[in-house]
């Protein structure tokens, strides 16, 4: 199997398809390997702590993530309730996700904060401290609590992790979190930086703790190389047109080049211009020898976990697609 334990791999199922599948979809990721199987939260789609529940419920060995819950959308107390109760029925098998949200979401639904860097750094704290079972008393600029402990916390405390993308919010997780979510359009080059912005907040916090870092990875499968790379193009072409993920490409270097070419081009134009080694380094894509390679590069980068994203408009079958890519 690809990866042989060098890191943990995991697989996203894609809040597109409806909640009812994901049981079996949970309980087929583990029958064939899968280390770990993460929802999604995004705002509209099914809840990511019930999601977490019902995979967690149909399977048992397969770790759960939840990547990730908008911090600002859940009190600190009910978010470690949550967390606490399926880390008891499920020892050690909860993996939980906190992030910013997108920004045209929180706006939608009244939830932006005064200071999204504070509010996630409060929810966390909090949050963390709550699950290691201390009264907690905060007065922040988002969090007010007074005297919240849990009746019930985990014997097996989960790992807190945050999802996000600049310099400022890496090092904050090194700083409050247990690890780090690198979302999609991570190269290797990124997850290295990464990891040195996490240590600059881990080294002005004066903790010692292991950060773990889950990089999720759009990936195809296809017969060739050359196939794959045309159905992922237009994926990862949107993304880098969009500049939505300037602050992923900077550390790979080629951002003034992908400015240039941004400059009076469509995105098709854009898309046909693009460099297929910009492909290979933003997406796992081809053979099970490209995907064996490319899992390999993220390890060296320095990933945990690596997370395999199927592409947009896929059916659940592209599990199996992956299955027999894997094996």
């Amino acid at each position: 199997m690809i990866n042989e334990k060098k890191c943990d791999l995991g697989i996203v199922f894609r809040p597109e398809h409806a909640p009812e599948d994901l049981p079996g979809f949970a309980r087929r990721a583990e029958e064939a390997g899968f280390d770990e199987l993460w929802v999604w939260e995004d705002c509209f789609y099914a809840g990511g702590i019930a999601s977490a529940a019902a995979a967690l419920a149909n399977t048992e060995r397969i770790k759960v993530g939840v990547g990730i819950m908008p911090a600002v959308v859940r009190n600190p107390v009910f978010a470690a309730m949550e967390i606490a109760a399926l880390a008891r029925l499920f020892p050690g098998r909860i993996l939980a996700g906190f992030g910013h949200g997108v920004a045209r979401w929180m706006h939608q639904i009244g939830a932006f904060p005064r200071s999204q860097l504070k509010a996630l750094a409060e929810v966390t704290a909090t949050v963390r401290d709550i699950l290691a079972g201390q009264r907690v008393s905060y007065d922040g600029t988002e969090v007010h609590l007074e005297e919240a402990e849990l009746v019930h916390p985990p014997r097996i405390v989960p790992p807190i992790s945050l999802g996000v993308r600049g310099p400022k919010s890496l090092a904050l997780s090194g700083r409050v979190a247990d690890g780090t979510i690198l979302a999609e359009y991570a190269g290797p080059a990124y997850v290295s930086w990464a990891r040195e912005q996490m240590e600059i907040g881990k080294t002005d916090a004066g903790h010692d703790r292991d950060q773990r870092v889950t990089v999720f990875v759009v990936t195809c499968a296809a017969v060739t190389t050359a196939a794959a790379r045309r159905e992922v193009r237009p994926i990862v072409a949107r993304a880098v047109y969009s500049g939505k993920i300037d602050a992923q490409l900077e550390p790979l270097g080629i951002l003034p080049q992908v400015q240039e070419l941004r400059d009076g081009a469509q995105l098709e134009q854009f898309a046909l211009a693009m460099p297929e080694a910009w492909i290979d380094q933003l997406a796992i894509a081809g053979t099970s020898e490209d995907w064996q390679l490319a899992v390999d590069r993220f390890i060296a980068a320095g990933a945990n976990s690596v997370v395999l994203v199927p592409l947009p408009g896929k059916g659940l079958e592209e599990l199996e697609v992956f299955v027999a890519q894997l094996h």
